[in-house]
């Protein structure tokens, strides 16, 4: 069995790879960072400009956008400052800053799929009950617990983590990842880290996912019953979350699944769904949210009609 040590920096080794597309990649990625800013500060600013855009669904939208753009900050940045660099390394402490913030982004991104589908059964399936269970203070308070809930979890996760032993430095990804630095590991029994992934695993994918997927069939039962009319406006509501819910739960398992695997063997796959899930997400939830609820679409194109007024010479 091998001494583990603590080292002080990680090396991201597939950056080597790719140096002959060094530029290309640059500008792709940083193309993709101005659309996922741009997108979501469009959404934000609708929401909290139109009052009439103050209720808990668009809130919760609003809560996704500022989620997509935590979790793009703790990715973007670090990959556009090690594609411009020759030695692609960064330190132990910072390793650790970078998972719990893609982690705590991953684990609230469910979490408000999680309450938007919470919101949509309780307007369907229990409506005279909606302004009660899910009002403004209501959502605040779920807002609040779901956070909290994100924080410690990975909290959790990085005390466990920081606290093994490790026998190498190379991590064969783009970034710091919970269980690229558990692999790392030694002395340590393999059921230990299996451990630790399960609880990664089980709380940002399995445990939120298994509700999302009740409170839909919920709805389906009660639209399967009711009008055809009102099963429009429940689809067309309920569509761009399970759009979003789809996208990242197929996302999100992909990398769980791909992680684990032989990296050499699955290299490309693996690294296109490893940023799959902080690239796609934050890119698609403005767009599908944007063009398929009519309340956010109608004030978005009223703000592009006066932007574009306002350009105009006398």
């Amino acid at each position: 069995m091998e001494n583990g040590t603590m080292p002080s920096y990680f090396y991201f080794t597939l950056f080597k790879e790719f140096v002959h597309l060094r530029y290309f990649i640059l500008i792709v990625t940083l193309l993709v960072y101005f659309v996922i800013v741009l997108f979501n500060v469009i959404i934000l600013y609708v929401v909290f400009k139109e009052r009439s855009l103050h209720e808990p669904m668009y809130i919760l939208i609003t809560c996704l956008s500022v989620n997509d753009h935590y979790g793009s900050t703790g990715f973007f940045p670090k990959i556009i400052i090690d594609i411009l660099s020759d030695t692609n390394v960064i330190s132990r402490s910072a390793c650790f800053v970078q998972i719990y913030i893609i982690y705590t982004y991953a684990i609230s991104e469910y979490t408000i799929l999680t309450l938007m589908a919470y919101d949509r059964y309780v307007a369907i399936c229990h409506p005279l009950k909606y302004h009660r269970l899910m009002n403004s203070k209501v959502t605040t308070l779920y807002m609040g617990i779901a956070s909290l809930y994100g924080m410690f979890s990975m909290g959790l996760v990085i005390f466990l983590t920081a606290r093994l032993p490790l026998c190498g430095t190379d991590i064969a990804r783009l970034y710091c990842s919970t269980w690229s630095v558990v692999r790392l590991s030694c002395g340590v029994s393999t059921s230990n880290n299996n451990i630790i992934g399960l609880f990664v695993a089980t709380t940002t994918v399995f445990l939120p996912a298994f509700f999302i997927l009740y409170t839909y069939v919920r709805i389906l039962i009660i639209c399967q019953k009711s009008s055809k009319e009102f099963r429009g406006k429940a689809l067309q509501t309920c569509l761009p979350h399970i759009i979003s819910f789809v996208n990242y739960s197929v996302a999100s398992f992909c990398d769980i699944a791909l992680s684990r695997l032989d990296s050499d063997k699955y290299r490309i796959a693996a690294l296109v769904f490893s940023v799959e899930f902080l690239v796609f997400p934050p890119v698609c939830n403005p767009l599908i949210y944007g063009l398929n609820l009519p309340e956010i679409r109608k004030h978005i194109l009223c703000l592009l009609r006066r932007s574009k007024i306002a350009h105009v010479p006398e």
